[in-house]
């Protein structure tokens, strides 16, 4: 009589692992949705920006009107040689201009695109170091939430492209632990990012090689590990050389420090903004992840005999001492730090929510969360009274106000549903800021900041006649 093994489990191996791919799947088309809501929506109802994203959306107009195929490579500004850094992010804009046409929706797409990508990637970096799916959903959701990551992807810079290429490599580095077939993916990255911003890629090519170097040294004396580096890196090694070709007449020098240094264009020009514009640029670094993400990096100390602690302890440590040497300051420079921020936030919010109930949570917290509730309040009141513009303003701040409040009424009854209620609760303020028209703040800085239709209105000749699409670029 034949023998018939029964599984002590109700369900067999096969239907838990569909399950697993179905629940995985739903966490990833969660977030690419909750992504494009934030990342995407509204990107077309404000002008560019003067000396910020205008320099971007010239460059990409000129591409996409040259008949040379050369000017893909050698990119103009005003007919004259571009030198101010690679223009990969530029020529996918022209590839935008060429398939929907010129406008602010499509300077901005591809960009905010990335960064919409980024998250989804954070999510995978958390399933490779945590292994266990919470922990990452809470820091895809953390890095979801962070207000410079959402803003500065959402506007036609470098900003949103370099995180989603930083954090591929990050991702593939991971992998090819495993599989070095990988490697070439992270050649990929890293060549992607030189084609972007050059110091950048070196940055994240020096933080990656001392993180294997702690963690799985092994992998640096494989042949097939650099063979993938430099399979995946000749596309910025052929554009670099081929710039130096084309360009052998004037100084190789400069034309490499420019190319590698991040341009000033891409950034705004500190000093020539109004006292506020430094305190909502302050807040918003700062709040209101602030907290938990300080508590995140105090337990990467307690925990750097793991791969993740030592991958999050090299990430930040490396990447603020290279920053430090360089001296590449700017007002975005630690932007790049968010992702793994957010890792180490997560990881703490996954710590808390499996506490057992008796254990107390951070007093620092509540007060924490209840003091910054009150500001937001107080500002609420300021713009909803004092400095009354629309309803905008008072909503948004009346929003987050509720929702740390209300965060910090969870923390002091010992509730770990604060977690959810926090991310719904920015998610929702935020949504609400990008559907607002005062998510680019900068425009009213009228010091440094000139809508483009001024612009237009300045250089266009008075008998020339513009289509509404094409209007802010003549």
């Amino acid at each position: 009589m034949p023998i018939k093994y029964v599984s002590m489990w109700r369900r067999s191996s096969n239907r838990l692992r569909q399950s697993e791919v179905w629940l995985e799947l739903m966490c990833l088309s969660g977030l690419l949705l909750a992504a494009s809501a934030l990342f995407l929506v509204n990107l077309s109802s404000l002008p560019l920006l003067d000396s910020h994203e205008t320099t971007l959306a010239q460059v990409a107009k000129e591409i996409y009107r040259s008949t040379d195929l050369s000017t893909w490579i050698f990119p103009t500004l005003g007919n004259k040689p571009y030198l101010e850094g690679p223009t990969l992010i530029h020529n996918l804009v022209a590839v935008a201009y060429k398939i929907a046409g010129v406008g602010e929706m499509t300077t901005r797409f591809p960009g905010a695109l990335l960064g919409a990508v980024s998250v989804l990637l954070l999510y995978q970096i958390g399933r490779e170091i945590f292994v266990a799916r919470l922990p990452a959903l809470f820091s895809a959701l953390v890095y979801l939430t962070c207000l410079p990551v959402v803003r500065y992807s959402r506007l036609a810079t470098l900003d949103g492209p370099l995180l989603c290429f930083e954090l591929l490599t990050i991702w593939a580095v991971l992998r090819s632990r495993r599989d070095l077939k990988w490697t070439w993916v992270t050649g990929i990255g890293l060549s992607l990012m030189s084609l972007t911003q050059g110091l950048f890629g070196i940055q994240i090519l020096a933080i990656i090689l001392l993180f294997l170097f702690w963690d799985t040294p092994r992998l640096l004396s494989s042949i097939y590990f650099w063979a993938g580096l430099f399979l995946g890196a000749v596309p910025s090694a052929v554009w670099y050389f081929a710039q130096l070709w084309h360009y052998r007449q004037l100084d190789v020098g400069d034309v490499m420090v420019n190319f590698l240094l991040p341009s000033a264009q891409q950034h705004f020009v500190m000093g020539e903004f109004s006292p506020n514009y430094y305190l909502i640029q302050g807040i918003q670094y700062l709040l209101p992840w602030l907290i938990v993400m300080f508590a995140g990096i105090q337990l990467i100390q307690h925990n750097l005999h793991w791969g993740w602690g030592k991958l999050l302890a090299v990430w930040l440590g490396g990447y603020l001492i290279l920053e430090c040497l360089m001296l590449n300051h700017n007002d975005l420079f630690v932007l790049p730090l968010y992702p793994a921020l957010a890792l180490a936030a997560g990881k703490q919010l996954d710590r808390i929510y499996n506490l057992p109930s008796f254990i107390i949570y951070p007093r620092s917290w509540i007060y924490g969360f209840a003091l910054m509730a009150l500001l937001a309040a107080l500002a609420g009141l300021n713009w909803g009274v004092r400095d009354y513009i629309d309803f905008y303003l008072p909503f948004i701040c009346g929003s987050v106000s509720i929702t740390l409040g209300a965060t910090a009424i969870a923390i002091a009854q010992q509730d770990k549903q604060f977690i959810s209620l926090l991310f719904w609760g920015l998610f929702v303020s935020i949504f609400v800021l990008v559907i607002s028209p005062h998510w680019i703040w900068e425009l009213g800085e009228q010091k440094s900041v000139k809508p483009m239709t001024e612009l237009r209105q300045q250089y266009t000749p008075p008998q020339a006649v513009a289509t509404p699409l094409l209007s802010f670029l003549i």
